[in-house]
């Protein structure tokens, strides 16, 4: 499985971006497809997730509200609208797939198999 994050770039706080996960290499249906983002010095957190089975989510308590993460399976591509960017959204943000998880480890990186180059999100004020 290939995964192509793209999108990034530079927003002002209160902004919006639209990040895109093209997938390619096996059935893209039978995958669930998440979102992480990492800063220096720290460890990749979940951001979001969803089930391309059965459609379902997943947030961080961080984002709850602000980003939506939707999936087009005729283009096998995740997206994850970010609204209402604030300055701490400053990150790298990757996207990862796995065949199968349980929700609890949904934002867990180490559940993900594969995973895509970063794409550069910048928040200023």
């Amino acid at each position: 499985v290939q995964l192509q994050a793209y999108g990034g770039g530079s927003v002002q706080v209160g902004g919006s971006l639209k990040l895109s996960c093209a997938v390619s290499g096996h059935s893209f249906d039978e995958y669930i497809i998440g979102w992480f983002r990492q800063t220096p010095g720290n460890e990749r957190e979940g951001v979001s997730a969803i089930s391309a089975v059965d459609d379902s989510t997943y947030y961080a308590a961080s984002v709850k509200g602000r980003f939506t993460i939707s999936i087009d399976n005729a283009q096998d591509t995740v997206y994850l609208q970010m609204n209402s960017l604030k300055p701490e959204d400053t990150a790298v943000y990757y996207c990862a797939a796995a065949p199968r998880i349980i929700y609890s480890s949904l934002g867990v990186s180490s559940a993900y198999d594969y995973w895509g180059q970063g794409t550069l999100v910048t928040v200023s004020s």
